[in-house]
């Protein structure tokens, strides 16, 4: 088998090939970025005449450039998206008006929150009076009473 220039360019470009099915296959190892050094290198090859030596040299570099690439998206993309109260129920409930099922006696009661109902803590207010939830304790509402000229 000959390592001339262009014989090791292919070798270069099956080795990107299969990093990157091994980052298909298993996400998360951040090969991806490496494929991507392999590749660099390989096509560097084919276009220049440059011994398998400094193809290694070439490859660290690119390899080296490429994971500090990869870091600083991965950095700036984590943050972006989603949303950040999507496993926090009660969060997402602040602000809600709410109809009291239950009523709230000695700081105790019971809202109706869409088709549930939950454990809400305020200020004493008859059945199927109007509350806004402002905070949560677990999974227990706190609530306050919606003002009679509000039409929320």
């Amino acid at each position: 088998m000959n390592f001339g220039e262009a014989d090791a360019a292919w070798l270069w470009l099956v080795a990107a090939a299969a990093l990157a099915a091994v980052e298909l296959v298993t996400p998360g190892f951040f090969l991806i970025w490496i494929a991507g050094a392999a590749l660099l290198t390989g096509v560097t090859a084919f276009l220049l005449p440059i011994d398998l030596p400094f193809q290694l040299v070439l490859f660290g570099l690119f390899s080296i450039l490429a994971v500090i690439v990869g870091r600083r998206h991965y950095e700036r993309s984590a943050g972006t998206g989603g949303d950040p109260l999507l496993n926090d129920r009660t969060a997402q409930l602040i602000g809600q008006v709410v109809t009291v099922v239950v009523a709230i006696e000695n700081g105790e009661g019971r809202v109706r929150v869409g088709d549930s109902v939950w454990s809400a803590r305020g200020p004493d207010v008859a059945a199927g009076s109007r509350v806004r939830i402002h905070g949560a304790d677990g999974n227990c509402l706190k609530v306050a009473p919606v003002p009679a000229l509000s039409e929320d």
